[in-house]
């Protein structure tokens, strides 16, 4: 059985990896099997390009806020739950980083910013919340993130292909995290949660889109 200090070393390591290492994924990126797309003007390349990096940011996010409800939680099938999702959304990590590099653009200097936030945020839900609490937090987070991921659909460029085949696959598995939660017991946030949690996103992908 893995110790207090096993999960605080496990939360450290991701918290690197997420933000130092370059992430690896397990699925090909969507982009590779995407029809090729129209060459992109230098105004397009940037819209790109900042909307990618909030993705990117968003992705972050959702590591700390996995890996800080894992290590918050007394619930191993819990704590397997959402160590299972964060696995999956590395993919999405790595396919938006990979899509920032053909771009030719950057991930947000504010990163470390972020990942604490989230983290912080992620902690208080898993260790105050409840199991249920908690598993409400990922339904939100995601359902949120999904009509984040919509709109972008509605901004990207039409002849970006690569960038719009990533995003329709994070917005589907989003979707899926969503209903797993909600379907392992996840109950509604009270909506002044739901509204902070709205702004704080406001905030963030405002602030990434050009930072």
């Amino acid at each position: 059985m893995r110790t207090l200090t096993d999960h605080l070393l496990a939360a450290a390591d991701g918290s690197l990896r997420t933000l130092f290492a370059p992430p690896r994924a397990a699925r090909p990126s969507p982009a590779a099997s995407a029809p090729p797309g129209a060459a992109l003007s230098a105004e397009d390349r940037k819209l790109s390009g900042a909307l990618m990096r909030v993705n990117h940011v968003g992705e972050v996010c959702a590591q700390a806020l996995y890996t800080a409800q894992a290590l918050g939680t007394a619930d191993p099938a819990l704590r397997r739950q959402l160590d299972a999702a964060a696995r999956e959304e590395t993919d999405h990590l790595a396919w938006t980083r990979e899509r920032l590099d053909e771009l030719g653009d950057r991930v947000s200097l504010l990163n470390p910013l972020w990942y604490a936030g989230a983290f912080g945020i992620g902690l208080l839900a898993g260790r105050l919340g409840g199991e249920r609490f908690s598993l409400g937090f990922v339904i939100e987070t995601e359902r949120q993130v999904e009509a984040h991921l919509a709109s972008h659909m509605d901004r990207l460029p039409a002849g970006d292909s690569a960038s719009r085949a990533i995003v329709a696959q994070m917005k589907e598995d989003e979707a899926r995290h969503a209903d797993a939660a909600l379907h392992a017991g996840g109950s509604p946030l009270p909506a002044p949660v739901r509204g902070l949690m709205r702004l704080a996103a406001r905030v963030m992908t405002t602030t990434a889109h050009r930072v």
